[in-house]
């Protein structure tokens, strides 16, 4: 919180090298990081820092930072690597466009904002994002404990390697997503795109529309309840689910264990011993 005793700068532009470096207490309101001489670091190692209405143009601007709330400022391309080793973030009606935007970071709120960077989110803990649109690829590579609501996003490699992640309303193209990931749930989510969570373990997904090839093969302790599978073919190989499905699948390939529910299915390909899935077809 903003107190009588907190720095405010208002209206100047910082071009230098660590130019604010090691701040406390500081708002910086309608300024801007810019500038021909190319400063990293701007705000490197600072604490209870408040950026409002900022133009961002340079790399590095928030590293190790502790009590750090951004809100309707403007990460371009040149601002790489924003924010890294930082805790307790909020990030509101923000853009953030440079590469490797956010990554090592701790306990981190995102809402309104727009995400367009590859390798976004890497090995963060605590992640939140609401009402946000995102796009890259290796989102969220290795993050933990995400919480999304009404996120939209796009890109191909995302949420490999995530744990403890739950996602309610939200929009995701992409493909090869979920690999290795787990204890994951999706609530009323639309999912598009090819190999849908491979290696995943616990991974739930309740009233969710999901597309695309080759869905979920080599998963443990997969649910599905009350789902739409569409273009899935070859699905559930080798994998232990407990599924209610309610479109016809294209085909179901060597289930191992626990039961598939479908109204229908195109093609059953049972070659494998191990294939011990009950099916329920017709229900």
């Amino acid at each position: 919180m903003v107190t009588m005793d907190w720095k405010r700068i208002e209206g100047q532009t910082f071009a230098e090298e660590r130019a604010l470096y090691g701040s406390r207490a500081l708002q910086v309101i309608n300024c801007a990081f810019d500038g021909e001489e190319d400063g990293e670091s701007a705000l490197k190692e600072s604490s209870d820092i408040v950026v409002q209405n900022t133009f961002c143009n340079l790399r590095y601007p928030f590293w190790h930072d502790h009590g750090l709330a951004i809100s309707s400022c403007e990460l371009t391309e040149k601002c790489r690597a924003a924010l890294w080793y930082s805790t307790d973030v909020s990030i509101s009606d923000c853009t953030m466009n440079g590469v490797k935007a956010l990554r090592e970071c701790e306990n981190v709120r995102m809402e309104r904002c727009t995400v367009n960077s590859t390798e976004f989110g890497w090995s963060t803990r605590g992640l939140s994002m609401k009402e946000c649109t995102a796009a890259g690829e290796y989102f969220l590579l290795r993050s933990e404990n995400v919480d999304f609501r009404e996120v939209t996003f796009k890109g191909k490699y995302s949420f490999q390697y995530v744990k403890n992640v739950t996602m309610e309303n939200c929009t995701l193209d992409t493909k090869d997503a979920f690999w290795h990931a787990e204890d994951v749930t999706l609530r009323n989510c639309t999912v598009k795109g090819e190999y849908l969570a491979w290696y995943s373990k616990r991974l739930t997904m309740i009233d969710c529309k999901i597309i695309g090839t080759q869905p979920f093969c080599y998963c443990e302790d997969l649910k599905l309840i009350n789902c739409e599978l569409i273009d899935a073919d070859l699905a559930f190989e080798k994998s232990s689910v407990e599924a209610e499905i309610t479109t016809p699948v294209v085909s179901i390939k060597n289930p191992t264990s626990g039961y598939i529910c479908a109204p229908a299915v195109g093609e059953l390909i049972l070659d494998d011993p191990e294939a011990k899935c009950e099916l329920r077809i017709g229900h």
